[in-house]
């Protein structure tokens, strides 16, 4: 699957600076995996009929969820990442129009609702994660699956394993950093925490909107 790499748009890291989904290194390979089963379990929890990702990057999950026949669809700040997407859809004889560019502040219940929202590894971008929250709130039918680097245990693994030395390990793009309870104290604010998620190095958790 084509990645941006690390492409910068106004000024910004947009997409995945490293192919996390490619690599061939069995630690990463391992991480991915337990990803993976934790967000399909939430996915299968949340049981949706329509699903809507945010921050859907160059389009992996999309695909995939597409491919079994799931209602998905994504979008993403970056236009670059975008098209990226809608190549990757194309090259696996899917429709591009799966995706679109939307900016998270932008959200609105009538263009962007879903059962389900999925938005991972996004807030750790944004410079104002709060106003990305109640976006969300904007758009939530039943269920959010939300996910976030676990800090410091990524900035430490991605130095322990010689990348970003100069950054401390930090991701290029990742501006905000939450240990697991710092993340769901702040979800909490905006959602309802009914799971949380571990796996490593992230926190995953699914949630649905406040009770009035």
């Amino acid at each position: 699957m084509k990645i941006s790499g690390g492409t910068q748009e106004n000024g910004i890291v947009v997409g995945n600076a490293y192919d996390k989904y490619g690599s061939k290194n069995i630690f990463v390979k391992w991480m991915m995996t337990r990803f993976e089963l934790s967000l399909s379990n939430f996915v299968a929890k949340a049981a949706p009929q329509s699903i809507h990702e945010i921050g859907c990057g160059e389009g992996y999950w999309v695909l995939q969820w597409h491919k079994k026949g799931l209602q998905i669809r994504g979008s993403d700040f970056s236009k670059q990442v975008i098209e990226i997407a809608k190549e990757n859809a194309v090259s696996r004889g899917m429709s591009p129009l799966l995706f679109e560019s939307r900016n998270i502040y932008d959200l609105n219940t009538t263009q962007d609702h879903a059962d389900l929202i999925v938005c991972c590894e996004v807030l750790e971008h944004l410079e104002d994660p709060p106003s990305g929250l109640k976006a969300l709130q904007r758009i939530v039918g039943k269920h959010l699956i939300i996910s976030v680097p676990r800090e410091p245990l990524w900035c430490a693994l991605n130095f322990a394993r010689g990348k970003y030395i100069n950054r401390w390990g930090n991701t290029p793009g990742h501006i905000q950093h939450w240990s697991k309870k710092e993340f769901i104290k702040l979800v909490s604010s905006y959602f309802e925490v009914m799971e949380v998620g571990s796996p490593l190095p992230w926190t995953m958790l699914l949630c649905r909107p406040l009770s009035s």
